[in-house]
């Protein structure tokens, strides 16, 4: 075969193209220029990327100080107001034409401290009195409190009495919820504060560090232990999902319809109620499956249409999604919201209703003309002259008309 043969049966023109219109075709390659300030093995690694923290700009790191002014660098003493004793601290300063620089100390900001709310001999009386805490003991952990700023566990370790730290924080946490329904105006104004939303509980912090710990205390041979047992049971769980699948065959609905012999006059208990144990399954895995708190739309619409339908046949499947595409509608949809995606589960739910119900007036139609058709058979025929034969074929040995697509 030769070229041209080889340019007909590809479609390809004849006359080979120039060498111009060769190099039009590429596309140019863009050329990105290094830019000023990076050395080329940075710029090699980041390949152009923009970084993911702000850099400084280029011009700042080239800037040379005015020829007037003079820089130097002083140990001079440390201002701050983060301190409250007397301790005189000192630093390197930068220091410009011999002027040191005033103000409070630049790391003074992040002295963070926690408020802690104090309260009288009245209010105490009132509202915070307990028969396990005194109030002594109650004045201690507030001093605590405050001077460590909520370390628990440097303040359980500071406190005079022997007091867990769950103890601890559950009177410091009771103690500032009543003062802070006493002093409120109204209950409007604290409806909206962590305190009062989600209240201290000691019972559930104590059982999370005991599973905290237990985890923490595995062994490598008791976490590889743990993953073989996830796996199996993943995998049993699969195989009872394929033989499941495997127990509940489909029937067709609109095959083998008219190969059902007159005598067979009852049809099978499954045949006739195929819906029973789908729509029982259907609901069950679905229930189940919205009773997880997170729901992650796409995902859990697709895990959640595959539950639904792993108890019916693949031929059944199919035959839903057909449906769907004939009354317009996608097969997933294209904004899965929550109610969304409950609304096309539920249209899944009656299309497959309908579907079993057509098959069972299918199965009850064939009954009823074989039903006819053993009457007919039973007729004597209308004598003919002799020699003389039928021209149609007698009516037992007529089969019943198959059922198209377009009669559902």
């Amino acid at each position: 075969m030769g070229g041209t043969d080889a340019k007909d049966i590809l479609g390809l023109p004849k006359t080979p193209l120039s060498l111009t219109q060769e190099k039009k075709s590429r596309p140019q390659k863009e050329s990105h220029r290094k830019p000023d300030g990076i050395s080329r093995e940075v710029y090699a690694l980041t390949g152009g990327v923009a970084p993911l923290m702000p850099s400084i700009d280029v011009t700042h790191l080239k800037r040379r100080p005015p020829p007037d002014e003079k820089v130097a660098w002083q140990w001079l003493p440390v201002k701050s107001s983060a301190r409250s004793d007397d301790l005189q601290l000192y630093h390197w300063v930068r220091v410009v034409n011999n002027v040191p620089p005033t103000g409070d100390y630049s790391f003074a900001k992040y002295n963070k401290s926690v408020d802690v709310l104090k309260y009288t001999d009245d209010e105490y009386e009132n509202h915070l009195t307990d028969p396990v805490w005194s109030k002594e003991e109650t004045d201690q952990l507030f001093e605590l409190c405050e001077r460590f700023d909520l370390r628990f566990t440097v303040i359980a370790d500071r406190f005079p009495s022997s007091r867990t730290v769950e103890e601890l924080k559950d009177r410091y946490y009771s103690v500032t919820r009543a003062l802070l329904r006493a002093r409120a105006q109204s209950p409007a104004e604290l409806a909206n504060h962590p305190l009062i939303k989600e209240p201290y509980d000691m019972t559930r912090d104590r059982e999370r560090k005991r599973a905290l710990s237990m985890v923490l205390s595995h062994s490598r041979h008791q976490e590889k232990k743990d993953a073989e047992i996830l796996a199996e049971a993943k995998r049993i769980t699969e195989m009872r999902l394929v033989a499941r699948r495997a127990a509940e065959p489909d029937v067709p609905a609109n095959e083998n319809i008219g190969s059902v012999s007159p005598s067979n006059s009852q049809l099978p208990a499954t045949a006739v109620a195929p819906s029973t144990l789908t729509m029982a399954d259907y609901a069950s895995t679905l229930a189940s499956l919205r009773m997880l708190h997170v729901y992650l739309r796409t995902y859990g619409l697709e895990q959640m249409v595959q539950a639904a339908s792993s108890a019916v046949g693949l031929r059944t499947i199919k035959r839903v999604e057909q449906t769907l595409q004939d009354l317009g509608v996608n097969l997933k949809p294209k904004v899965p919201t929550k109610t969304v995606c409950d609304e096309h589960l539920e249209l899944r739910k009656e299309i497959l209703t309908l579907l079993n119900l057509q098959k069972q007036l299918q199965y009850k139609e064939s009954e009823g003309s074989s039903h006819r058709e053993g009457t007919y058979a039973a007729m004597p025929d209308t004598p003919k002259g002799p020699g003389r034969q039928s021209d149609t074929p007698s009516p037992a040995h007529k089969r019943p008309r198959k059922l198209k697509a377009s009669d559902l």
